[in-house]
C-alpha cells in the first residue's frame, strides 16, 4: 500500500519539477519510508517522526542568525543596552506566519517559490524575482565571508586560508550526492549556534532587566536619537526577515521530500528554529550589553571582532573565543542556506535538475551555480581594497527594498485556491498576513530614504510611517467594501486535505486580475524600479567618494 500523500499517478507527479523529489524522507536523524501510512499514536513513534522531519525550520532560523544578524544585534546590545529586546518578541509571529506559509506551499505544491512566481504571475515578475534573488544573495554571501574574516582575525588564524577552507568546506558538504550527509552537517553547525549560551552565562547580564525589556517597549536615546534608533530596529526586521529565507524552506521542504501529511510536525520544525533563534538573539544582546556597560565601546560599535575583544575583556580570553568560533559556526551555515536558495531558485525556474539527492553528474547546472556563487563571494572578499562595508550597506538596503514583494507575492500565492486548494489562507491569517505586509512596506520605504538622505530627521520618519498607515487604511477600507459588496466565495473546503497535492501547473488557469490587483501590481513594480535604480545610483556615488 503506498502512502497517499505521494501517489504514482500523472497528475500530481507532474506538479513536481524533479523525480529526486519523490520517494523516502531521509533526514539527518531518521528516515520515513514511502510506503509508511501507520498512524502515529504514541509518543515514541511521534518523536521519531519529527526526528526525520525536523531541518528545514531549524536550518532556516539558525542560518538566519548569521554574520549580519551578529552584527546587527551585537551593535543593539553595544549601543543601547538590552533597550531593544523588545523587537525580537514582535517578530515572533511575523517569523512564523511568513515561514508557515512557505513550508505550506512548498508541502502541497512540490514546485518552488520562483517557479510559482513566474507561472502564476508572468515572465517579468518570475524573472524579477530569481534576478534580485541571485545578486541580493551574491552580496549576503559576501557578508557571511566578512563575517569568517572577522573571526579568524581574532582566533589568529590567516586570513586567506580561513576564506578558502570554509569555501571549500560550503561546497564539498552540497557535493556529496546525499542530502541527508548535506543535512547532517548543516544540524551540527545548528548545534554550534548554542556555543552563544555559555557566553551567555559567562559573562551574566541582569536576567531580570533583561526579561522586563523583552516584554516592555522602550525607545532608548530620547528623541535626538530616534532616527539612529530607528534605522537600527529597522536593521532587526531586515536581518529577521529576509527574502532568501522564504525560498529557501520552500524549495528544501520539497528536496526533503515532506507532504501535506507531516505538516503539523513541519510546523514543530519551524516552531523550534524560532525558539533557538530568539535564544541566540537575546543571548547575544544580552552578553554584549553587559560586556560594555559602563566602559568606553558603549554606544561606539565598531564590529563583530571588536565584540569578541569587548568579551574577552569582560570574562577572559575564553568568551571571546567561544563567541568568534560561533560567528565562524554562524557565517558557514548561513552561507549554506543562501547559496542553495539561489541554485534551488535557479534551477527551478529554468527546469534544471536541482536536487540534493543527486550527485554532481546528475545535477550540473545546480551545483555549479552553487560552488560559482559560493566562489564569487570568497574571492571578492579576497580582492585587497574591496569596499566591504559598502557592500554590507548594499545587502541591507537591497533586502529591504526587496522584502515587501516577496510577502506580497506569498500573500497572493496563498490565497489562490489552484495553487494550495484545501491550505488556502483563511480570513485571519490573511488579516494578519496583510497587516505584516503593509509594515514591511512602510519599513522599505523609510530604510530606502535613509540610505538616500542619510540625514533623514526623526520628523521625516515618522511622516513616512504616518503617509504609510494612511494608505495602508484606505487599502483596507477598499479592500472591504468591494468584499461586503462583490460575489461572496464559496467556504473553503478543508476535508482530505492530508492528500491533497497541486495539480500539474499547466492544467491551472492563469489567475484572474482584477483593475485593483493591477493597479496595486503596477504600483508594486513601479516602486522596486525606482528604489533599486537609485538606491544603486547611490551606492555608486558613495564608492566613487571613498576613492
Amino acid at each position: 500500500m503506498t502512502d497517499t500523500t505521494i501517489t504514482t499517478t500523472a497528475a500530481p507527479r507532474a506538479a513536481v519539477l524533479d523525480d529526486a523529489h519523490l520517494g523516502d524522507i531521509r533526514g539527518a536523524l531518521g528516515t520515513i519510508k514511502l510506503d509508511d501510512t501507520a498512524p502515529r499514536t504514541g509518543l515514541s513513534a511521534k518523536l521519531k517522526t519529527l526526528l526525520a522531519i525536523i531541518g528545514p525550520g531549524l536550518i532556516v532560523m539558525v542560518g538566519d542568525n548569521d554574520a549580519g544578524a551578529f552584527a546587527t544585534y551585537g551593535q543593539a546590545g553595544q549601543n543601547y543596552g538590552t533597550h531593544l529586546l523588545w523587537t525580537l518578541l514582535l517578530l515572533v509571529p511575523v517569523l512564523y506566519v511568513n515561514q508557515e506559509m512557505v513550508l505550506r506551499l512548498g508541502a502541497v505544491t512540490g514546485v518552488g517559490h520562483a517557479r510559482l512566481i513566474l507561472e502564476r504571475f508572468g515572465k517579468f515578475w518570475g524573472a524579477f524575482s530569481v534576478i534580485d534573488l541571485f545578486l541580493l544573495n551574491a552580496l549576503t554571501l559576501v557578508t557571511e565571508f566578512i563575517g569568517i574574516t572577522l573571526a579568524a582575525g581574532y582566533l589568529g588564524l590567516p586570513k586567506v586560508a580561513a576564506v578558502v577552507l570554509a569555501a571549500v568546506v560550503i561546497v564539498a558538504s552540497a557535493f556529496t550526492g546525499s542530502f541527508r550527509r548535506f543535512e547532517r552537517v548543516a544540524m551540527t553547525l545548528c548545534a554550534g549556534s548554542l556555543l552563544l549560551v555559555p557566553v551567555y552565562f559567562m559573562i551574566h547580564p541582569a536576567a531580570g532587566q533583561m526579561a522586563r525589556d523583552f516584554v516592555v517597549p522602550n525607545m532608548p536615546g530620547g528623541a535626538g536619537q530616534l532616527s539612529t534608533v530607528m534605522l537600527l530596529i529597522i536593521g532587526i526586521v531586515g536581518t529577521t526577515v529576509a527574502p532568501w529565507q522564504l525560498f529557501f524552506q520552500q524549495s528544501y521542504v520539497i528536496d526533503k521530500r515532506i507532504t501535506p501529511r507531516f505538516m503539523r510536525y513541519e510546523k514543530a520544525d519551524l516552531w523550534i528554529g524560532i525558539v533557538v533563534v530568539v535564544i541566540g538573539a537575546a543571548a547575544m544582546t544580552g552578553f554584549t550589553a553587559a560586556a560594555f556597560a559602563g566602559t568606553h565601546g558603549f554606544g561606539n560599535f565598531t564590529d563583530t571582532a571588536g565584540i569578541a575583544h569587548g568579551l574577552e575583556a569582560k570574562a577572559g580570553r575564553l568568551a571571546g573565543v567561544l563567541f568568534a568560533i560561533a560567528l565562524l559556526d554562524a557565517s558557514i551555515i548561513g552561507a549554506f542556506a543562501v547559496s542553495l536558495s539561489t541554485a534551488y531558485a535557479i534551477g527551478d525556474v529554468l527546469g534544471m535538475k536541482h536536487s540534493l539527492h543527486r550527485g554532481v553528474g546528475g545535477a550540473k547546472g545546480f551545483y555549479a551555480v552553487y560552488a560559482g556563487v559560493v566562489a564569487a563571494a570568497a574571492v571578492i572578499v579576497l580582492i585587497p581594497g574591496s569596499p566591504l562595508g559598502l557592500l554590507t550597506e548594499g545587502v541591507q538596503t537591497l533586502a529591504g527594498v526587496l522584502l515587501p514583494s516577496a510577502s506580497v507575492f506569498l500573500l497572493l500565492l496563498c490565497n489562490d485556491r489552484q495553487v494550495l486548494g484545501p491550505w488556502v489562507n483563511g480570513a485571519k491569517t490573511n488579516a494578519f498576513t496583510a497587516a505584516v505586509v503593509g509594515v514591511l512596506v512602510a519599513l522599505s520605504v523609510i530604510l530606502t530614504a535613509a540610505v538616500l538622505f542619510p540625514n533623514l530627521s526623526a520628523t521625516a520618519i515618522l511622516d513616512i510611517m504616518a503617509a504609510c498607515g494612511i494608505v495602508g487604511v484606505l487599502a483596507a477600507g477598499y479592500a472591504f467594501a468591494r468584499r461586503r459588496s462583490g460575489i461572496k466565495e464559496a467556504p473553503i473546503d478543508r476535508t482530505g486535505r492530508d492528500t491533497w497535492r497541486m495539480p500539474p501547473l499547466q492544467s491551472l488557469t492563469k489567475p484572474a486580475m482584477s483593475t485593483a490587483r493591477k493597479i496595486g501590481m503596477g504600483a508594486l513594480r513601479t516602486y522596486l524600479l525606482i528604489a533599486m535604480i537609485l538606491v544603486v545610483i547611490k551606492i555608486v556615488e558613495v564608492a566613487l567618494g571613498h576613492r
